[in-house]
C-alpha cells in the first residue's frame, strides 16, 4: 500500500521540473501537430485539439520515459488514406 506522503512525493515531488519540461516539449509540437495535420488533410485545429488531448490523457495516466505520445510522419501518411476513405467522423 503506497502511503499519502509518497504519492504526493512522486507526483509533486518535481513541479518546476515538470513544467519545464512540459513547456519544452509542448512548443515544438505546436508546428509539428500543424504539419502533421495538413499532410493528412484534415484542418490545423484538429491537429491541435488531438495533439492537446493525448498530452493530457497521458499526463494523467502516466507515461514512461522515451515513449512517444505525440503526432508522428507515419501516422500522418496512414491517416492520408483514412481521411480520404471515411472522412475525419
Amino acid at each position: 500500500m503506497i502511503s499519502i506522503d509518497a504519492y504526493r512525493q512522486q507526483w509533486f515531488g518535481n513541479i518546476r521540473g515538470d513544467l519545464i519540461a512540459g513547456i519544452v516539449v509542448a512548443l515544438p509540437l505546436i508546428p509539428e501537430a500543424i504539419a502533421f495535420s495538413i499532410i493528412a488533410g484534415v484542418d490545423p485545429k484538429v491537429g491541435l485539439y488531438a495533439s492537446f488531448s493525448i498530452a493530457v490523457l497521458i499526463a494523467f495516466t502516466g507515461g514512461r520515459p522515451g515513449m512517444i505520445s505525440a503526432a508522428t510522419a507515419a501516422t500522418a501518411v496512414l491517416m492520408i488514406t483514412l481521411v480520404r476513405d471515411h472522412g475525419l467522423e
